[in-house]
């Protein structure tokens, strides 16, 4: 009896010890004792691994045990430590540089270097390598770093470095976080992930943004990063028509673990093209990608980085190859903010059979629970797979520690203190806000400046208003705004308040209430900035929107009702009443113009458009997306951007009879839209299609109206739904009516192709609209131009039928 007692001790001693992770540290250097940073270290023939860190430091969880330790980095040779382990234990490499071997091969002169024959050969098999793996799990680190290396002293008159917490030299880490998560894939593109832990410096209370489906990079796909980086992305060494773009060189081969393994220098055939630079590795044989050490630079087009490197390690599965780490380093420079960063995902424990369950993957593509926050220090020092270094401890420290003194009270009192420091020039240029932090409130005073204007109708007047915000446990919110306006020619004055109440911001549901009276444009859409329109009427003599008076009460509500969608409801009572021109002064006065009635159809008379009525309206409408994706976090509900259309139904009704309402009409509508449809190298589409009925139109009146986005300015904000010359009012319907916007934009395929133009990167695009309805009958518009950011020119023609009525130059800016 006593022998089995020994025994049972003696065994569960050992399953004790074999249960338990003990960590293998260390740093991995090069022959001259430089660290090799980002190199990868995983137990060999298996998926357990981590990477290095910038400094070559690296910490490994293992079971006790005997193992083979692999170190692999680009432009070494792969390393194979014999490691036995029953505590934690320190190991540092030396890793030699690679020694690739180019062999007997010999280029003749004029011959084809023998990297195409294997380029050719991974090409053909692409789709295969794409497709081989059909669904996996695994678990995911990711860090991610950026730092200021350099940055103005002062900008738009702030400190930048009290504003960021700098050194003396500007210099400093501005965001440092990091996460773990359970990630699931099924192909094709059906993510599924659950952060299990997150940590952001200097904000306790802050959830991570990290997200492991935005470092999947599949070089097997033909073109990778679209709509990121740039509007069209960039062509993969190994897509179909990579041979057009690319040329290749064979460095040479080697041997690891069996295979050989040859390595591949990629250089852009045209400098400016959409392609990448650096080394891919291919696997003889199975002709896959083995390692990639790829990277971008300005020349190819991409947007605020000056140079983005990638680098990523795959392992070998049972069944294929899955991605080891993957690091993105980065750097740039916009208005003197100069930065660089890197950001690095580790991908261990893999299931390559994982057999999900049916409707497994949805709609939620990203869980963030409410507690992977809370994790305290120590869960990181035993957990982090990629160590710290010097200066990213020292930034969680001073970070974490200055977030809790602004958590306090006083700090925060004596913040508001110097921020709510009143100024007259504050408050005329930009508004002034008091801010109460502590207890999540303020108050906001519109600027002055702004707030006056100029029109026919009111003469020279002033529309101000002030706003008071208050947030609640779990985002929560409410904001109340009274709002005053006077005219000095029409002697009018006339005041309104409103008040939204967000409820449940996760499922974006808002209740609204508004009431008074206010001057209103007679186009439901509006026309035009009360700034553009005093301008144009001061400067050209020129008065294009046309208003009207309302007396109203508004109830609102909406909220999602489920994925993808969208409900609202508003019921409005109102009365209405025409207004007259009262002023027709201006700077300069045109011999050959004249200020137009405040009646669009009347331009020389101020007839009355409608008789003053009362209105009871009654506004439903339903919006869903096609297969929106969207990420839950505690405080909010983020919604990726859609891959299909979105289909919007409305119903408007006119109650007569009820409160005196003279109104009696029923329109019905939907619309179709879809914004940046992929055409690969050629650019994006995106399209909008709107048709509708009023099925009763017994009594509707001008402000009842069916009404469009029109413009007639040169300069005016863009929207896809908005027409570049159509006059704001005449097109306006009580019938039915169709309507259609198409624009594509070629996001540089054109431009970057001559000299001297694509280094100012201009994106070209084309378009047209198109309007009918009984009374105005195919109404056209085509357009061409060139954009950058958000600023963008064209020229276009307008036609009524087949008479053409406008054309010229249009300006636009914002997004």
């Amino acid at each position: 009896m006593k022998n089995l007692y020994a025994s049972l001790i003696l065994f569960f001693t050992f399953i004790n010890v074999h249960a338990q992770q003990f960590k293998l540290s260390g740093q991995v250097k090069d022959a001259r004792g430089e660290a090799v940073p980002f190199a990868s270290v995983y137990l060999k023939n298996t998926s357990n691994g981590t990477s290095a860190n910038v400094d070559g430091r690296y910490t490994l969880n293992m079971p006790a045990g005997k193992h083979v330790v692999l170190f692999r980095a680009v432009g070494f040779k792969p390393l194979e430590k014999p490691v036995g382990i029953s505590r934690d234990m320190e190991l540092s490499v030396t890793m030699d540089p690679e020694a690739f071997d180019l062999g007997s091969v010999r280029i003749s002169a004029g011959g084809e270097d023998p990297a195409y024959a294997i380029i050719r050969k991974a090409i053909k098999n692409r789709k295969k390598h794409r497709d081989e793996l059909y669904e996996y799990s695994c678990n995911v680190y990711i860090k991610g770093v950026q730092k200021l290396v350099g940055a103005p002293k002062k900008f738009f008159g702030r400190d930048i470095q009290k504003v960021l917490e700098l050194d003396t030299n500007r210099k400093g880490i501005i965001y440092q976080s990091e996460s773990e998560s359970k990630f699931n894939y099924r192909r094709p593109g059906q993510v599924k992930e659950e952060m299990i832990s997150s940590r952001v410096a200097g904000r306790n209370n802050a959830f991570s943004f990290n997200k492991a489906s935005d470092l999947m990079l599949n070089f097997y796909d033909n073109i990778v990063l679209e709509n990121t980086l740039s509007s069209r992305g960039f062509i993969s060494p190994v897509s179909e028509n990579a041979l057009f773009y690319y040329r290749y060189k064979l460095l040479g081969s080697t041997e690891e673990n069996g295979e050989t393994v040859h390595k591949i220098e990629v250089t852009p055939r045209r400098s400016n093209d959409p392609v990448f630079r650096g080394q891919i590795y291919i696997t003889e044989g199975s002709w896959r990608i083995y390692t990639t050490a790829l990277y971008l630079t300005r020349s190819t087009g991409i947007n605020l980085l000056d140079t983005l490197h990638i680098d990523q390690q795959f392992l070998k599965t049972e069944s294929a190859y899955v991605p080891g780490t993957v690091t993105y380093r980065f750097n740039g420079n916009v208005l003197g903010f100069k930065f660089e960063g890197y950001y690095i995902g580790v991908y261990n424990n893999y299931n390559t059979r994982p057999n999900f369950p049916k409707k497994w993957f949805n709609a939620e593509i990203l869980r963030v629970a409410d507690t992977v926050n809370q994790k305290p220090a120590s869960y990181w020092d035993e957990r982090r797979p990629v160590p710290l270094t010097n200066e990213e401890s020292v930034n969680y420290v001073r970070k974490d520690s200055l977030a809790k003194r602004k958590e306090s009270k006083a700090y925060l009192d004596s913040v508001e203190k110097a921020n709510n420091t009143f100024g007259p020039g504050k408050l005329a240029l930009t508004g002034y806000t008091i801010h109460d932090r502590y207890k999540k409130k303020s108050l906001s005073l519109d600027p002055i400046l702004p707030s006056l204007f100029y029109n026919t109708v009111e003469g020279f007047g002033i529309r101000y208003g002030l706003t008071y915000r208050k947030t609640f446990a779990d985002r929560k919110s409410l904001t109340i705004r009274p709002e005053v306006r006077y005219g000095l020619a029409n002697e009018k004055l006339t005041g309104s308040l409103s008040a939204g109440y967000t409820y449940d911001p996760v499922k974006r549901g808002w209740l609204g209430v508004s009431f008074g009276s206010g001057i209103f444009d007679l186009n439901s859409f509006g026309s035009m900035s009360l700034l553009t329109n005093s301008f144009n009427s001061l400067v050209y003599e020129t008065n294009y929107p046309k208003f009207y008076e309302k007396r109203f009460v508004d109830l609102s509500t909406g909220r999602e009702l489920l994925n993808g969608l969208f409900a609202n409801l508003k019921v409005s009572y109102s009365r209405n009443n025409i207004l007259r021109n009262n002023t027709d002064y201006t700077f300069i006065d045109y011999d050959d113009k004249q200020f137009s009635s405040n009646n669009p159809f009347t331009p020389d008379s101020e007839s009355p458009l409608f008789p003053t009525y009362r209105s009871l309206n009654l506004h439903a409408s339903l919006a869903y997306t096609f297969g929106q994706k969207f990420i839950t976090r505690p405080d909010m509900k983020i919604y990726e951007s859609p891959k299909y259309p979105k289909i919007e139904l409305s119903y408007r009704k006119g109650i007569k009879g009820v409160l005196g309402s003279d109104v009696d009409y029923d329109l019905i509508s939907m619309e179709i839209s879809q914004d940046r449809i992929s055409a690969g190298m050629l650019g994006y589409t995106s399209f909008v299609v709107g048709a509708g009925k009023f099925l009763n139109n017994r009594a509707v009146y001008y402000p009842e109206f069916k009404h469009f986005w029109g413009n007639n300015a040169l300069i005016f904000p863009p929207n896809l739904r908005r027409f570049s010359y159509l006059d704001f009012y005449i097109f306006s319907t009580d019938r039915e009516y169709f309507e259609a916007h198409l624009e594509h934009s070629f996001a540089g395929f054109f431009t970057n192709k001559i000299p001297l133009i694509r280094k100012l990167k201009l994106e070209e695009f084309i378009g047209g609209s198109y309007l009918t309805q009984p009374l105005k009958h195919n109404y056209k518009e085509f357009y061409f131009g060139l954009q950058r950011l958000v600023f963008r020119a064209s020229y276009g023609f307008a036609y009524d039928g087949r008479r053409k009525v406008s054309q010229g130059f249009r300006l636009s800016y914002g997004f």
